[in-house]
């Protein structure tokens, strides 16, 4: 029997390659393409801070093909689901209908995917949903994989949290207020290696920068997630560690 096609949405990190290798292990679909959403202007993956050439190697030692999806610095949510829809209609001319994500609790994530892929008729799938951070992460290392911070958000963390390889040393480190898997946007990873790749991703450690952001706006200067009452904007602040291939 044929197994049904789907899109894997991969940002790179931890739940992600988790998420893949459950999907690999149940065999219940084909995953027919990784999406990656990448800053246009910096070529890294959005969020993760990681060089688009880390990433096509990872989707080269997973083989499967990867779709890089290319968004403005700092897009307004407009401009970012029409990129996402209209890199969606041309996935599912393919007669793809199935989207995957590695997200684990944020309710108001999911629905708000949910609500996105019914538009085009596309079903949203969440193999880590509602499972234990604490075990995902311990499961996460007893299978083998390997993932460095690239991203630690200063509001949970500081700078000696960013470039660390995650290990039992570091979640010991981890305040008691972040989730071990980060699910809050605590920090963001790199996995460099484990049984989804051929081979390992070797790399080095570049330059460590603190960057500020303003809080994400509308179009019609309004967002439900962010309180625009401020006179001045909210500045968010996130130390990212550069990684640099070796190969």
């Amino acid at each position: 029997m044929n197994k049904e096609k789907a899109l894997f949405n991969w940002s790179g990190g931890k739940d992600s390659a988790l998420a893949l290798y459950k999907l690999q292990q149940s065999r219940e679909f084909e995953i027919a393409y990784l999406l990656t959403s990448i800053s246009q202007k910096y070529q890294r993956i959005s969020m993760h801070g990681v060089r688009v050439e880390l990433l096509e190697k990872q989707a080269e030692r997973i083989g499967i093909p990867l779709v890089k999806m290319e968004v403005p610095d700092m897009p307004t949510m407009e401009v970012y689901e029409e990129t996402m829809r209209n890199t969606l209609s041309k996935i599912k001319e393919e007669g793809i209908k199935t989207s995957i994500f590695g997200d684990i609790y944020l309710e108001d994530l999911r629905t708000y995917r949910e609500n996105k892929l019914s538009e085009l008729d596309i079903k949203g799938v969440f193999p880590l949903w509602d499972l234990p951070t604490d075990n995902l992460i311990h499961e996460f290392l007893d299978l083998g994989f390997k993932t460095v911070t690239t991203c630690v958000n200063e509001k949970y963390l500081d700078k000696s949290f960013v470039g660390r390889v995650i290990d039992e040393d570091f979640l010991k480190d981890l305040p008691s207020n972040v989730d071990p898997c980060g699910e809050n946007g605590e920090f963001h990873t790199f996995v460099f290696d484990g049984p989804i790749f051929s081979k390992p991703i070797a790399f080095e450690k570049g330059e460590i920068v603190l960057r500020k952001y303003e809080a994400p706006k509308t179009e019609d200067d309004s967002d439900q997630c962010f309180s625009n009452e401020k006179e001045d904007p909210e500045l968010y602040g996130f130390w990212y560690c550069d990684l640099l291939s070796t190969e």
